[in-house]
């Protein structure tokens, strides 16, 4: 099986992927919650799921208080309202009014994140994928320093951060598109499983990486290229079957999981998925065309 010979063909698939998502990304943008923005969520629990003028009357109460209405969702018996950051006697009071109209609900949750605290966790989230990236940049530099020639453990870091931007990307690009037409939002939980999924993405990579490292001593005689085929091949059974393991381990989550947890598992579905592909077809074939252009253009490193 020659996976690097048809590297370019791997590399459109990835590209076809993540366009859709990107797309999506720069039209849209994500669709925050309050953990970002800042603001209140209020979760009602509507015992007779067939008043279809709940919503309605939520609406009308809201504005009746001149509180600002983000968005109210419904899904089958429970109610979602994000609004403008309101105190507990700004809730108690909508509360008690909606008890006047609609008589059977129950208040399942109500908070409230202050803009600050928002701008600081959309702050905190970059800084941390960022400082996940270059941490990672430096281990894979400084781990691989003795790797033989014509390798470069600095381009195995580099490759291995590209492979990990298109699971990011991927992950990101998909739930751009989840906001957009389903109403999912991105949450502090969200960033959690990104922050997974590149280190479920490096780890993969990495176990590819050193069968290369380990095979260059070995095959000295051989082409890089055939080098970098040979150690995916003997460790495309391992990293199939830890992916597998681990798809199955999610799949059981979102079944039975609960819904708090269900697009935190989704993302992580994703990623997963994803970074078993980059780690095969885009980090190792990445570094072969690395080291072609750098044939062509020898001064370059």
């Amino acid at each position: 099986m020659n996976i690097i010979g048809k590297k370019n063909l791997y590399f459109l698939i990835s590209f076809l992927i993540i366009m859709p998502g990107v797309i999506a990304l720069i039209i849209w943008g994500l669709n925050l919650s309050i953990d970002f923005t800042g603001g209140s969520r209020i979760t009602l629990s509507i015992k007779n799921t067939q008043d279809q003028n709940a919503v309605g009357i939520i609406k009308r109460n809201l504005e009746k208080d001149k509180i600002k209405i983000a968005s109210i969702e419904k899904s089958n018996n429970l109610i979602f309202i994000r609004t403008q950051p309101l105190d507990q006697k700004q809730n108690d009071k909508f509360i008690n009014d909606l008890k006047k109209e609609i008589k059977e609900f129950k208040e399942e949750e109500f908070e409230t994140i202050g803009p600050t605290i928002g701008a600081e966790t959309t702050s905190n989230a970059a800084k941390a994928v960022i400082l996940a990236s270059l941490l990672i940049v430096l281990y894979i530099t400084w781990s691989f320093r003795k790797i033989p020639k014509p390798a470069s453990s600095f381009r195995f870091g580099i490759c291995a951060i590209i492979a990990l931007i298109h699971d990011v990307l991927v992950v990101v690009g998909v739930f751009a598109i989840f906001g957009h037409f389903f109403g999912v939002e991105v949450d502090s939980l969200f960033v959690t499983a990104v922050l997974t999924v590149i280190g479920f993405s490096v780890h993969d990579t990495i176990v590819v990486f050193d069968r290369i490292r380990e095979n260059l001593k070995r095959m000295s005689s051989s082409s890089f290229s055939t080098v970098v085929n040979d150690s995916i091949l003997q460790t495309l059974d391992r990293s199939l079957n830890t992916s597998l393991t681990v798809v199955l381990v999610l799949l059981a989550l979102l079944l039975f999981g609960g819904e708090s947890i269900k697009w935190f598992v989704v993302a992580l579905l994703i990623g997963v998925i994803s970074g078993t592909y980059s780690s095969i077809f885009n980090a190792s074939p990445l570094l072969v065309l690395w080291q072609e252009l750098r044939e062509k253009i020898p001064q370059g490193d």
